[in-house]
Order: C-alpha cells, then structure tokens, then sequence
C-alpha cells in the first residue's frame, strides 16, 4: 500500500519584483521522515517553505495537506499553524526581555478556568515539559533569553512551534550557527522526534549534515525542482553538482607555503562593544606573511568587534594594533588601507558594495583618487573602464558588463566584486577576510576559498574570521578560537585537530588538540 503524503506541494510559482523566485517546483511529505531541502541560495528553497507557512501567497500552484486541497485564496500563516505546521526560522523570533516560558507561551497563553485574565502558568509547564522530557531537549524556562546560548535558543523556538501543536516542522538553516556539539544534540533530538511521529523539513546547504540526517533530499536550482533522491541512493558530490549544474570541489588541499615576517601584530587589545560578551579583553597574536590565521568561534563572542577594530572601523580601548611596521590602531580605514590592508568586510550590502553605482566604479573606488585612474583630479573613465574588465575576467564576474549597477548582482558575484577590489590593487600586505563565504552560494564558495589561499601564495598574510568551521579548516594554517571576548585557545591545524576538538574551545572548553 502506497504510503499517504502528508505535504504535497504541485507546480508552484513565485514572482518578486525583478526575480522569478519559484518556477513550477514541487515538493512532498511522508509523516515521519526527516525532507532536506537543499539548493544554492536564490534556488527558491525558503520561498518554498515559507508558502507552505502561509507567509508568502503563491502565484500559481496547488497545496495538498493529508490528502486535502487547500483553498490557497484563504490560506495564511494562522492557517498553516492549524493544520499543524510550524516553522523555525534563520533568525530566532524570541524577545530576549522575556522569559523562555513568556516567549514559548505568548500569543496562546493558557488561562485559568475560572479566569480570562489570570494565566496559568502550571498548565503551561505541564504541557512544554512533556516537550522537553520527550525530546530531551535541555531548556531553562525561568532564565531570560538573553542569558541563554544560541543553541538553547534554537531549542526554545523548536518547543514554541510544538507547543502550538505542529507535527510537520520546517528548520531554515538550522545548523548555521551552532558548534559541532550543538548541531550533533540538534540531531539527536530531531532522530527522537521523527520516533515519535513528527515530520521535518531541513533546508541547509550543509551537504555532510544533510546526508546526516536526511531520510530523502529534494533539490532545487534557479527557482526549479531538479530532482528528489534517497539519501543511500546519492553521495555528497552529486548533490552538489545538482545544485550548481557542475563539478564542485570543496575539499581540495590548503596550500603549503614557507611563512615570513609578521605583517600583522595584535598587543594586549582591549576592544569595546554594546555586548559585554563580545568585548575583547587582551587580545594578542600575530600574522605572518604566507600564512591563514583563522579566527573561529560562535557569533557573538568578539570576532566581529576585532576585524572592525583591525580595520578602523571600531576604537581600541588599550593596547596596539601593527600592520607591517606602522601603529593602526584608532587610525582611519583609508589610512588603514594606505598601510597595506586588504578587506573584505563581514556585511557586503553594508559596508563592501555602493549597489547604486556600477561594476565598474565599486571595483576601483579604493583606487580612484589615485593613478592610473585620476590626474589633476581629472578621473579617467577609460582607465577605469579598462582595469574594471580585466578584473571582472580575473575574478570570473558574472555577468561579464562592467556598466551593471552592483544591486542586480547574486550574492556569489556580488561577494566576487569585493573580492577583487580588495585582491586586485597591488601593495596589500594582509587580507583581512571576515565571513567571507556567508550568504554565498556552494559554486562560488569553492571560487573564494581558491583565491583566499592564492592570496596566501603570492605572500600576503591573511586573517580569516569565519563562523563556518569547515571553511577555518579548510584554509587556516594556525587557529586562534574566540569565546566571549577573549582567545580560549590556539591550535595548529594538522592531522590531530578535528571538528568536534575546535568546537569545544568555541564552547570555552579545552581540546586535545596540539599546538
């Protein structure tokens, strides 16, 4: 007997203004299986799911739920959670004010049966601690949310979506945040709950999670369904070159290049930030020519505060900052630059594009009061016309016309723009790289991560501030590890040091790692 569909979702389609965000995809559900949804990111993965929460009305298409059609002209959020949907979003939706309890609890507060206005708080408990019992899920519901770890959080926005009564649960990028550890106990409870008869949709591009975990994956690329397998049915570089349409090849071999003088010296650093966590507290280390130095950890503990520190975007409080033999710290970002700084910043939208100019003037606006691009402060187009295309053909641009404002660009080829403004103008001594692949997707990682260690190669020192462990030890040489706002430890990244080693020290712990 063929098994019932819990989810199925036929021919749908999604237009944006200026983007076609699904094109005539589908999707299924079995009860109680784990679904990855998987695709580079613009596939239309998330759009998808968020139709099928009821948050985005959908063009053309049909829904199914148990074997009923939904009337799409009434279906919306409300609707979806009565059907028993829930969904756990990329960013957490908690009030970090309040209480786990308070915010597990808030909007369908249980009252008192002789009250409407007294809510009753021991029903409460009952009911989420069956949750947590169940699931084993470990959650303090007096503490507020923000003394709580990401990974707790994550765990208190999977019971408020149960609480609610969801049997089908849809986690967008789950994992993105979390440590080794925490995405391993994610897991364990997920493989508890689909035990128990819940159904789950993961959308990661996380490729060893999925094949983790997964009992089926779905693929999706450029807005369209591309195939549905079975997890023993395929292998990680297959699904990968679903996703692009092309060999990727994510593990390929650091390069090992001879180290030379530090170009970079962090002393006893004192860095503020409006997070007490995330202050730094005496930071120091170095950065030699010809090497990575990785800087891992969970956001939040302190490593975004020090590559603005680093780039004059943020004051030092005490201590210096040397790049090659001159004193940076607390001096200007063009000054910075001048003294040999390459930087590719943690926000592109925000501090590394002006996505209403063109290609053509963000590749050169570091170097544009320079020659051979300004005389006289005459600014000569055709230099810059001329420097623009070939760094667009150096760094695989796409598409290839350097008169394209920067804003029509995918978030691969807009992360290759910075990229090559930063690596193209000659006189860098360090390339400081902050999440460098974030928000990228898999075939343009592979594109960064080679010219990152190309950079290494031709003899800049480069510092590499990444949540992304697999991209630490893909490309550090050394590995210096963040935990609220000091360095818990550093570790030489050779044969010994694994995943679970390095997610410990992001924990604040000790790993056996040698150094």
């Amino acid at each position: 007997m063929q098994q019932q569909k819990t989810v199925e979702m036929k021919n749908i389609h999604k237009q944006f203004p200026f983007v076609k965000a699904v094109d005539g995809a589908r999707f299924d559900l079995f009860k109680g299986e784990i679904h990855s949804l998987i695709g580079e990111n613009g596939a239309g993965k998330s759009t998808m799911m968020k139709i099928l929460y009821g948050m985005y009305p959908i063009d053309q298409g049909e829904i199914f739920l148990n074997g009923e059609k939904v009337d799409l002209s009434k279906y919306n959020t409300h609707s979806a959670i009565k059907h028993g949907i829930g969904m756990v979003h990329q960013e957490f939706m908690l009030v970090k004010e309040m209480t786990v309890l308070e915010n597990i609890i808030l909007g369908v507060e249980p009252t008192k049966r002789n009250s409407k206005m007294a809510l009753d708080f021991t029903a409460a408990r009952k009911k989420i601690n069956h949750y947590i019992e169940n699931y084993q899920m470990n959650v303090h519901l007096d503490r507020k949310v923000l003394n709580i770890s990401v990974g707790e959080m994550q765990r208190v926005e999977i019971i408020k979506a149960l609480y609610r009564g969801a049997d089908v649960l849809i986690l967008d990028e789950p994992t993105a945040v979390l440590t080794p550890q925490e995405a391993d106990k994610l897991f364990e409870i997920l493989d508890i709950m689909r035990k128990d008869g819940v159904t789950i949709v993961f959308i990661s591009h996380k490729l060893k999670e999925v094949m983790a975990i997964s009992d089926r994956i779905s693929v999706m690329r450029g807005g369209k369904y591309v195939a549905t397998v079975h997890k023993s049915d395929t292998t990680i570089p297959e699904l990968a070159k679903m996703m692009v349409g092309r060999e990727v090849f994510l593990d390929g071999k650091r390069s090992m290049v001879e180290v030379g003088e530090p170009v970079l010296q962090v002393k006893n650093v004192y860095v503020p930030s409006e997070r007490e966590l995330s202050k730094n507290r005496d930071i120091s280390f170095m950065v030699r020519a010809g090497e990575v130095l990785g800087v891992a950890g969970i956001d939040g503990n302190g490593q975004s505060e020090l590559g603005e520190a680093i780039a004059g975007l943020r004051p030092v409080e005490k201590g210096e900052i040397i790049l090659g033999d001159k004193v940076i710290s607390n001096k200007a970002p063009h000054y910075v630059r001048d003294c040999g700084l390459a930087h590719i910043p943690e926000d592109r939208n925000d501090r590394g594009l002006n996505k209403e100019h063109t290609v053509t003037y963000n590749l050169v606006a570091a170097e544009i009061g320079d020659a051979p691009f300004s005389k006289y402060s005459i600014i000569s187009e055709k230099e810059m016309r001329k420097v623009s295309e070939e760094r667009i053909e150096r760094f695989d641009i796409r598409p290839r016309d350097p008169r394209n404002l920067a804003m029509g660009f995918s978030g691969g080829n807009a992360q290759k723009i910075v990229v090559a403004r930063e690596l193209g103008a000659p006189g860098k001594k360090l390339l400081l790289a902050a999440q460098p692949t974030r928000g990228v997707d898999i075939g343009s990682i592979e594109g960064i991560r080679r010219l990152i260690d190309k950079a290494k190669r031709e003899g800049l020192g480069v510092l590499l501030i990444s949540a992304d462990i697999d991209e630490i030890l893909a490309l550090s040489d050394r590995i210096i590890v963040m935990y609220e706002g000091r360095i818990s430890g550093e570790v030489v990244n050779d044969e010994y040091l694994t995943d679970e080693k390095l997610g410990m020290l992001m924990l604040g712990g000790e790993a056996d790692a040698k150094s």
